[in-house]
């Protein structure tokens, strides 16, 4: 995506908004598929159930927005998977052993300690009984959360990133959004919000510290 940091000051204070799955997590794909395998399940199994079994992604979109809980997300979608999966805490299961993206997450916290005004910006995947923003640790460091189950919105609708302007409290121009599906991209674009697509976490970080003049440990010298 273009965007122009010679010239600015790259001192005054941004909105940095992120997506969570996918950027400030490693990609989950691989764990998702060796955690099926380990549930005697076709490696696709998770993915293809949630995005392309008709019930199952009718769940998942309720799931995202709060129309009904992980509980009973967990006891509706587990017979979709397989008839001997334990619906017990599935998402959480599924989950646990996605890490967390280092050097983002660096990033973030060094933004947020030079004055930076972060949010976080995610569809949810349920918040009990696992809640997957403190199992990775990443909760405190945002000054706002727009989390889809807790507003009813989900990404791509326009009006989820104009609620996030307005919690964050910066300008647009002045906001930088990242995300790993592009499709979430276009609406913030839209409203002047610099946009990052993360296809890589490297190659994320590298873009953004561009657009914020600093690194995880601080801002850049020239």
């Amino acid at each position: 995506m273009p965007h122009s940091t010679k010239g600015s000051n790259m001192h005054e204070q941004r909105g940095l908004i992120l997506d969570f799955a996918g950027v400030l997590t490693a990609s989950p794909v691989d764990v998702h598929r060796a955690w099926c395998v380990s549930e005697g399940l076709a490696p696709g199994a998770w993915r293809g159930t949630l995005n392309d079994h008709p019930e199952g992604r009718r769940l998942y979109t309720a799931l995202e927005i709060g129309e009904i809980g992980q509980t009973e997300w967990n006891q509706s979608t587990a017979p979709l998977l397989g008839e001997h999966i334990d619906p017990v805490n599935l998402m959480g299961r599924a989950w646990a052993k996605v890490p967390e993206a280092s050097r983002m997450v660096a990033l973030a916290r060094a933004a947020r300690a030079a004055g930076h005004r972060l949010a976080l910006l995610s569809n949810s995947f349920g918040l009990d009984p696992f809640n997957p923003y403190e199992h990775v640790g990443i909760w405190d460091l945002f000054d706002v959360h727009v989390v889809s189950e807790l507003v009813g919105l989900a990404k791509p609708d326009p009006a989820i990133y104009q609620l996030t302007l307005e919690l964050i409290g910066v300008p647009a121009e002045r906001c930088v959004f990242v995300d790993d599906h592009a499709i979430n991209l276009p609406p913030a674009a839209e409203l002047g919000i610099t946009t990052v697509h993360a296809t890589a976490e490297d190659t994320a970080v590298t873009e953004l510290e561009a657009i914020l003049g600093m690194t995880g440990e601080g801002a850049l010298h020239e």
